[in-house]
């Protein structure tokens, strides 16, 4: 087994916190006690009241996830809470920051909701290669033991495998079980029959912590953060072709331009801005003169696209629309589970059309093909992984249909040897050595 590495960790103020004292001394658990001197039905209205909403794809109302669990009086069985940290989506890497950087914050919101549910098992379910992120909460864990900060909570970290499906909330459960990942039919849903078909809450690591400022804040002094309908703040996670890539906790409803130029500090080189990705590769696309929509859940849905998981990536003018089609869609097609057709055979169709058009073999018939594939997905799969790549490729056509066309008249890509994917949907180089210093300073 390889050395464990010394881990150093950033507080809320930017501090170092690296023992639980100091957490305690910055004010560290007091929304933990605060919670537990309510009820646990005054907790979930709390969370109503903030208007929090979930930090993932679905951006559903937590507190209204929390009281759809049964209470125990009303369902016999042991109830849980599950947390996602298996963060896989292209152009999200928030979730391990927040545990390097506040893993006692998170840990404090984990407690929280559990008392909230009236739960006293909590599972992390982690990605398998965040080993550093796995012992940092490890250490952390344990440090909350010996000072009996748990209580009678049981917290379980169970590391995953690499799969991007297990990101979704039923196939996370299935593995978290012993089986193979893949989604479950809904109903019933995981609120009623989720973990060892009992009642279960699934949360992810964003939400989780967010949880820990709302009490902390107050539910209606969060609720003046942001904008109506998506209160507080986000943590975006900025990359691509910018000059600063990285995370920013903003309020809701700050621009892409303020997002990409006057905290991102633009696009490198001089080069023009040609499209943004606003939520991670499962959402629409949007072009460069879309630049002032402000990162909210309406005002993306207004837009054509979503929030998703605020994975916000910048493409500049050198980027072949075609070029990254076949990089999303060859994504979706290996992380899929191969349990419903429409997934595992349309997200095959639509790597196959995309490498097509960009070696120059295909007509205009192609072209409609492509389209059509992607009708025959959405809607029509078990879970949302076949919908994603449907509708990114969708909306590279939509938005960028001449370049398509170009590929077809011209028989040849039109940008030639000058496309460059370099840093597309993956942290940049930058992003690492700045997390890499953190991390080890």
């Amino acid at each position: 087994m390889p050395a464990r590495p010394e881990v150093v960790f950033a507080g809320t103020n930017g501090g170092a916190l690296d023992r639980v004292e100091d957490y305690e001394a910055a004010g560290g658990f007091r929304a933990l006690a605060k919670a537990r001197a309510m009820a646990p039905d005054d907790v979930i209205a709390e969370l109503e009241v903030s208007g929090l909403r979930g930090r993932g794809g679905a951006f559903f109302p937590t507190g209204r996830k929390w009281a759809f669990v049964p209470k125990p009086e009303q369902l016999a069985k042991p109830h849980y809470l599950v947390v996602n940290a298996d963060e896989s989506e292209p152009g999200t890497f928030k979730d391990r920051e927040i545990i390097l950087r506040v893993p006692f914050r998170f840990l404090e919101g984990c407690l929280i909701a559990a008392y909230a549910i009236q739960s006293q098992h909590v599972f992390v379910y982690i990605r398998g290669e965040y080993e550093r992120e796995f012992e940092v909460l490890r250490d952390a864990l344990e440090a909350m033991r010996k000072r009996d900060l748990l209580g009678e909570i049981t917290v379980v970290l169970h590391r995953g495998a690499g799969a991007y499906i297990c990101g979704e909330e039923t196939a996370l459960l299935e593995s978290l079980e012993g089986r193979r990942g893949q989604p479950r039919t809904k109903p019933p849903f995981p609120a009623i029959a989720g973990l060892y078909a009992a009642p279960t809450a699934v949360n992810n690591v964003e939400s989780i912590t967010t949880v820990t400022s709302v009490l902390e804040l107050g539910a209606a002094e969060y609720a003046t953060l942001g904008v109506e309908n998506s209160t507080g703040t986000r943590v975006f996670s900025l990359s691509g072709d910018v000059v600063t890539p990285g995370n920013y906790e903003l309020p809701h409803g700050i621009t892409l331009r303020e997002l990409i130029y006057d905290v991102g500090g633009g696009v490198p080189g001089g080069r023009d801005l040609k499209a943004i990705i606003p939520g991670g590769s499962s959402t629409a696309i949007l072009t460069a003169s879309e630049i002032d929509t402000p990162l909210d859940f309406d005002s993306l849905v207004k837009a054509g696209s979503s929030i998703g998981s605020a994975g916000v990536v910048v493409i500049d003018d050198r980027c072949c629309m075609v070029q990254l089609g076949i990089r999303v869609s060859q994504f979706y097609e290996h992380e899929s589970c191969g349990k419903c057709t429409p997934c595992r055979v349309g997200t095959r169709w639509l790597t196959q059309i995309l490498q097509k058009i960009e070696d120059g073999r295909s007509s205009q018939a192609d072209l409609d093909l492509l389209l059509s594939v992607c009708d025959r997905i959405l809607g029509k799969c078990l879970c949302p992984l076949g919908d994603s790549d449907a509708i990114a490729v969708a909306s590279y056509v939509d938005r960028f249909r001449d370049e398509f066309q170009a590929h077809i008249e011209t028989g040849r890509c039109p940008l030639g040897g000058d496309s460059s994917l370099e840093g597309i949907l993956a942290p940049s180089a930058q992003h690492e050595r700045h997390l890499h210093e953190v991390v080890h300073a």
